[in-house]
């Protein structure tokens, strides 16, 4: 066994970030101010959109667009069971029940008519996914849910940089929510962004964030004269710091350089794996293309191992793979959970499984990572 590892990804972070982080430490002003405010005006700008509101995570921006909504016990909202399960318990934060609706084989995407299969009177609310920055139809997701009155919220969390019609991911969205895990493309450290073009929405949701206040605290600490706060609301401590942000606009700047590198790498992967027989490697849809914040590959029923063994095989090659996408229905979480029959996600979340992609991916180490798939396509 090898102990040159290559890890699944690797955030691309360096002296520009230390810098910045740093710079906001010595500022004297590391809670949300000045640069969470810079960070959400060139987040916004970015993909489009009016406002963004920084957040503490994704998952607390789903919670937070779902509340603006007025979701609640009695409302159902139709989610994809292909991601993390995240997506399905922000449902469940607001009191209401999530839907599990069936994807797309190619794109593991929600369509209109997977969709369509699960609606009752009773949903309130589509919640659609860009899965793995691959990203969703969402003109024609757009189109369907204006005919049902039902609003769309796009989980955004991987898709940063993606494109739909030449369009970046999230311009012209109701309300989308952003994550800058470590394993996204920009990263700080943990966090997450909402994006609206709603300016009654954006005002709600930064009091909402700040425990409902209606001045926040980098208002109070600026102001000359005392200012008396009111909570107008029962809200969340769901603020992102200054560190964060200072972090996230020197990744923002990355950004362009990032995605180009990561579909160089995509596109090297496809020539070398194009004659492995008994692997589907994930595409751009027809109508976009993806930032490939994940690269993973689909085993075909004639593949001669398993997904679970073939990851055992590439780490003990020294490739760390992961598992593809979660189906969420079959989590604990989620048992006794009603759910209508689910075989394409089923499917792609038994045997699909992600490789290594990163910014500083050699081809040395991409070529290894193919040979042990080779290896295995062999057996």
């Amino acid at each position: 066994m090898t102990t040159d590892r290559i890890p699944v990804m690797i955030p691309w972070l360096g002296e520009e970030e230390a810098k910045a982080a740093s710079d906001a430490v010595l500022s004297g002003w590391v809670a949300q101010g000045p640069r969470v405010a810079a960070f959400e005006q060139a987040f916004a700008e970015r993909v489009g959109a009016e406002h963004g509101i920084a957040v503490s995570s994704c998952t607390t921006a789903l919670h937070l667009a779902l509340v603006a909504l007025g979701l609640g016990p009695g409302d159902e909202v139709v989610v994809p069971s292909l991601s993390f399960i995240a997506t399905a318990n922000a449902v469940r934060y607001v009191g209401a029940e999530p839907v599990f609706a069936d994807v797309d084989p190619a794109s593991g995407n929600l369509t209109t008519a997977t969709v369509d299969a699960v609606r009752t009177p009773r949903t309130k609310a589509v919640l659609a996914v860009h899965q793995g920055g691959v990203p969703a139809d969402v003109h024609s997701l757009r189109a369907a849910c204006a005919d049902w009155d039902l609003p769309l919220v796009e989980d955004a969390a991987c898709a940063i940089g993606s494109t739909v019609g030449g369009k970046p991911v999230g311009q012209g969205a109701l309300i989308a929510a952003w994550s800058f895990h470590p394993r996204k493309l920009v990263t700080t450290g943990e966090g997450g962004m909402i994006t609206t073009d709603d300016a009654e929405w954006a005002v709600r949701l930064r009091r909402l964030r700040e425990h409902g206040m209606n001045a926040s605290a980098a208002e109070r600490h600026s102001s000359n004269k005392p200012v008396l706060e009111s909570y107008l609301e029962v809200g969340y401590n769901y603020r992102m710091t200054d560190v964060q942000a200072a972090i996230g606009l020197v990744q923002l700047g990355k950004l362009d350089a990032m995605i180009a590198r990561r579909r160089e790498l995509a596109a090297r992967y496809d020539a070398l794996l194009r004659d492995v027989r008994g692997l589907t490697p994930v595409r751009d849809p027809e109508h976009g293309q993806s930032n490939f914040q994940s690269y993973w590959v689909l085993l075909d029923e004639d593949f001669p191992i398993g997904r679970d063994d073939l990851l055992a095989a590439l780490a003990e090659a020294g490739v760390s793979a992961r598992r593809g996408i979660m189906a969420s229905h079959l989590e604990p979480a989620y048992e006794g959970h009603p759910a209508v029959p689910l075989p394409v996600t089923e499917r792609i979340s038994r045997d699909s499984l992600i490789l290594p992609l990163f910014h500083t991916l050699t081809e040395a180490q991409q070529d290894r990572v193919v040979a042990a798939l080779r290896e295995q396509a062999r057996r």
